[in-house]
């Protein structure tokens, strides 16, 4: 698509370039006067031109900004990702450290209270 921008871009630049100099040299190359109609008929076709121009340019910007918009949300998407598979990680080892912590209660339960003899 980016071809067909650069192919219609060039086209109508052409277009331009050449009715220029068409007009610049109508009086050198016939005799006969240069008529409205004819310069109306030219600039008409180099307006077609110009519009299918910045309508394929809208277009690809468009696509490419779609694009872009969904490489932000997978991008929104594995960062989510991440930050859950990050929080369970956490989460899993802070169980780990409650449950070897309740072992310790119950093995430090088992050993018999100190005493104090007077």
């Amino acid at each position: 698509m980016e071809k067909v921008n650069s192919l219609f871009q060039l086209i109508s630049a052409l277009f331009f370039g050449v009715a220029l100099v068409y007009f610049l040299t109508y009086d050198k190359m016939w005799d006969i006067p240069l008529q409205s109609g004819s310069v109306v008929g030219w600039l008409l076709v180099g307006t077609v031109l110009h519009l299918i121009s910045w309508a394929v340019v809208s277009m690809v910007k468009r696509r490419l900004e779609k694009r872009i918009s969904q490489a932000e949300m997978e991008k929104k998407e594995l960062k989510a990702m991440v930050f859950d598979l990050e929080r369970e990680l956490k989460l899993g080892k802070i169980d780990r450290k409650l449950e070897g912590g309740e072992a310790a209660d119950r093995e430090s339960s088992v050993i018999k209270p100190r005493e104090n003899f007077k």
